[in-house]
């Protein structure tokens, strides 16, 4: 008889317990015959959490098929902790984007903490030491008081868990509309290096070899946290506070640095991080992929308190975890040297020959499954989509005030300057950054080297919403112009697929077509994908977000001297590459003006991206340029601004557009100013005005004339975001 008071397997059939897990009837069903017979409570939970969306992927998984996967610099793609690509000279860049859009929304703090803790375990778990961090943030208009308090206490997390473990934060994207009220986006990511003959996969085979647990206690927090990911957000959801985890960075700490040193023993056979329904994924993903079965003896696992079950113990999230697979005979290497660390471990089980995930307590079998079926047999759900009506009708621009949609669009916080928020984010730390957070792509050098890793992540959710496929293609450029922006060679990317709800026809629409324009974008750009997330069922009260794929994308500088000098000066001329339409539908502009977004934008010229990137890459690394500048939200209007306030320079420029145009947001548009003395020479691009030691910030059309002191325009970009969370208080 159990030692634990738990629901008896009829009771579990007959009041459909398996429902409040997170398993439909039908997979409850399907559960019954892989088994042979009725699953315990402990076999539920365990099923429940690794076929749920979070761990299975079974509403997306016939999507993420499209994306290409291998390349010239692939070294490992998804299937893995992280995706791991190479840099030359036996070294390789390692990378992942992971979401806890769920988790932020009940806790911020820890919520947006713990989400940086798991992305830098799995960056470490490959074997490869973080040297920075990045992240995608949404939340609604902060004219309301809850994004206000969500925004703030995202923030302090990123920096609480960043700053305490030691890695810089370097870049990032914030954005606001009332779509993500009560449902906020927070998307980490993490960059790491390691040389190739260190990566690690996770991975148990061997027979008999040995599974070593390390790290925090196992505590009770975080159970269901993969289920709770996997479900809309509801008025019931703040009672499930418990199913956000706990994070310590000082623990976390602790941990990266005795994986980093446990590597270098041969002796090691796999490793994973223990993210996502805990014990349980890391211990069967592990099996599977080693091919071998698994017999845990769950009496071993270190607890934070007496009395908890398997259950708990194979459901927890508690974080600061790690699951090593090593060779019989070796374990005391391995303890001995958490033990130095000061961090708890235990050996808990073995690898075995059956091909079964095996958990027994105190000998008592607690689950008996087949391993196949838990990582690699959840049900794919293939539904029916809908196409949505999209609005080809141009709305009109033809009479805005110029001045007056200049200072709004300014001061609106996705436009606004974010260093208010960046700031709180330790960017220096390792003393490798040369790119810290602002307009361009952050770059980190690779300690030791000449060379650099460029990233950023990108979100362009809108232009998603008006039309997914031509949307899904935009995030992929995006992200490729912005590494282009700082001379870097784009590699490879992972991406962060954040939507609604699969099981409305208009969203799985969305995800249909939108992955296949991301698709299409990442085969001619030559980016391949990694590694990657999904989080579906991004909904409140009902109402989805806009559907928003986030795009982080690394890119290798293979030296960095050019850098030394790429920063505009007095004196520079400035140069539009890439024509401006009439391009509207998706705007911030469109938003400013009519309050939604709703209509359709210009497609995107993919070999054209190709075409004026390779031009400008080459055009920074020859000297010419001191700086390049992507066109995007706002407008090139905006684009030149937030340049003269950034490095407070005066700026003189005659354009021959519209003033509607001075907004549009038409994409493959780069702004560049050229060194004194050089000379430019790019197919189309036109010299636009000069770069001034004066305080005037002057923009003259055939139309009209905006002209301000650049000072006062520092003052409302660089304060706005402030202003909305003082006033508001």
């Amino acid at each position: 008889m159990s030692k634990f008071i738990e629901p008896s397997v009829e009771e579990i059939k007959l009041e459909k317990v398996y429902q409040d897990m997170g398993l439909s009837d039908q997979e409850y069903e399907k559960v019954c015959d892989i088994l042979g017979r009725q699953p315990n409570f402990t076999e539920t939970g365990i099923f429940s959490v690794m076929w749920s969306e979070h761990c299975s992927y079974k509403h997306s998984k016939p999507f993420l098929k499209q994306f290409p996967t291998s390349g010239e610099h692939v070294l490992m793609g998804p299937g893995e902790g992280a995706g791991v690509v190479d840099i030359g000279d036996n070294q390789a860049v390692v990378f992942k984007v992971e979401s806890h859009n769920h988790p932020s929304a009940i806790e911020p703090y820890q919520g947006a903490a713990t989400g940086v803790g798991g992305i830098i375990r799995d960056i470490v778990s490959i074997g490869a030491r973080p040297i920075n961090l990045l992240n995608s943030l949404r939340f609604g208009e902060l004219d309301n008081k809850q994004n206000q308090r969500l925004l703030k206490g995202v923030v302090k997390g990123i920096g609480g868990y960043g700053n305490c473990i030691g890695i810089p934060t370097t870049a990032g994207e914030i954005e606001f509309d009332e779509r993500y009220d009560g449902n906020p986006l927070v998307n980490a990511m993490c960059v790491g290096v390691i040389n190739h003959d260190m990566i690690q996969k996770g991975t148990a085979k061997g027979v008999g070899n040995s599974v070593i647990y390390v790290g925090l206690k196992t505590g009770r927090d975080g159970i269901h946290g993969a289920t709770f990911a996997s479900e809309e957000l509801t008025e019931e959801s703040e009672s499930k506070r418990p199913s956000v985890q706990i994070g310590d960075p000082f623990v976390g700490k602790k941990l990266m640095e005795a994986t980093l040193e446990a590597i270098t023993f041969d002796e090691l056979v796999g490793i994973q991080d223990m993210g996502a329904a805990g014990l349980t994924s890391s211990s069967s993903e592990m099996a599977a992929k080693g091919g071998s079965g698994l017999h845990l003896r769950l009496e071993q696992v270190p607890t934070r308190e007496p009395g908890i079950s398997p259950y708990e113990m194979m459901l927890s999230e508690t974080q600061e975890r790690m699951l090593l697979v090593v060779e019989k005979g070796n374990e005391q290497k391995f303890l001995d040297l958490f033990d130095k660390h000061e961090l708890d471990s235990a050996v808990i089980g073995e690898v075995t020959d059956t091909n079964r995930f095996v958990l027994t307590y105190d000998d008592e079998v607690y689950a008996d499954i087949p391993v196949e079926p838990l990582a690699d047999e959840a049900p794919v759900y293939i539904l029916e989509g809908e196409e949505k009506d999209y609005n080809t009708s141009k709305n009109d621009y033809t009479h805005i005030d110029v001045k007056d949609t200049f200072f709004k669009l300014l001061k609106h916080p996705t436009i606004a300057s974010k260093h208010y928020l960046y700031d709180q984010y330790d960017q220096q730390v390792g003393a490798n950054t040369i790119i810290k957070p602002g307009l361009q792509a952050s770059v980190v050098r690779v300690e030791g080297t000449n060379k650099a890793i460029a990233s950023t992540i990108d979100g362009e959710a809108r232009y998603v919403y008006n039309n997914p496929y031509e949307g899904g293609k935009m995030v992929v450029a995006e992200a490729y112009r912005n590494l282009i922006a700082v001379g870097a060679t784009p590699l490879a990317m992972t991406d962060c697929l954040n939507y609604g709800s699969p099981e409305k026809k208009e969203i799985y629409q969305q995800l249909i077509d939108s992955t296949k324009g991301m698709a299409e974008a990442c085969d001619i750009l030559k980016t391949p994908v990694v590694s990657g997330n999904v989080s579906l069922y991004n909904e409140t009260k009902g109402t989805s977000i806009f559907p928003t794929p986030v795009v982080g994308m690394v890119g290798l500088i293979e030296n960095v001297n050019y850098l030394n000098d790429f920063e505009p000066q007095v004196g520079d001329k400035l140069y539009l590459i890439g024509d401006t339409k009439d391009d509207f539908g998706g705007s911030q502009l469109e938003k400013l003006i009519y309050g939604k977004v709703n209509h359709e934008f210009e497609s995107l010229d993919l070999s054209s991206e190709v075409e004026k990137g390779e031009s400008i890459k080459t055009a920074i690394r020859e000297g010419l340029l001191s700086h390049v500048q992507t066109v995007g939200k706002g407008g090139l209007l905006i684009t030149l601004a937030k340049l003269s306030a950034h490095y407070g320079l005066g700026l003189k420029s005659s354009i021959d557009i519209t003033n509607a145009q001075l907004f549009s947001e038409t994409q493959g548009r780069y702004v560049v100013s050229v060194k004194s003395g050089k000379t430019l020479n790019i197919d189309n691009a036109i010299e636009i005005g000069l770069l001034t030691d004066s305080d005037n910030f002057k923009v003259t059309t055939p139309y009209t004339e905006i002209s301000e002191n650049v000072s006062d325009i520092k003052q409302i970009w660089e304060g706005a975001i402030a202003q909305c969370l003082t006033t508001q208080d």
